[in-house]
């Protein structure tokens, strides 16, 4: 009986730190696992971080470049409006006289039509 119950006993022992084993392997993996996902957030924070500098650079490069091209549409603009003006104060007095003379010089004849 004796060695059936130091068996028994060498059997519960067994259990026990087959147990004792698994709650410690349980553990780890935990640990290995919060680790791990610890690594992945502080990867995803400097890939995103990385992006947005990315981001902001080519916006910038962007937004100099529109500022620019309005530079450059507004410089443009001016000249049209520089040339129409001279061209305006060239052609006024030569135009205003066609038209007055248009107007006022009036020839009365009478038409071919009448009899």
């Amino acid at each position: 009986m004796t060695s059936q119950s130091q068996g028994i006993q060498q059997l519960l022992q067994a259990e026990k730190r087959a147990k004792d084993k698994l709650e410690e392997a349980k553990k780890r993996k935990g640990k290995r696992l919060k680790q791990a996902k610890e690594e992945a957030i502080a990867e995803i924070d400097h890939y995103r971080l990385q992006r947005e500098k990315e981001f902001r650079s080519k916006q910038t490069n962007e937004m100099s470049s529109q500022g620019n091209l309005s530079a450059k549409i507004e410089e443009q603009t001016i000249e049209t409006i520089r040339n129409l003006t001279s061209s305006y104060h060239k052609n006024m007095e030569s135009t205003m006289k066609k038209l007055l003379s248009t107007i006022c010089d009036i020839n009365p004849e009478v038409h071919p039509n009448f009899r």
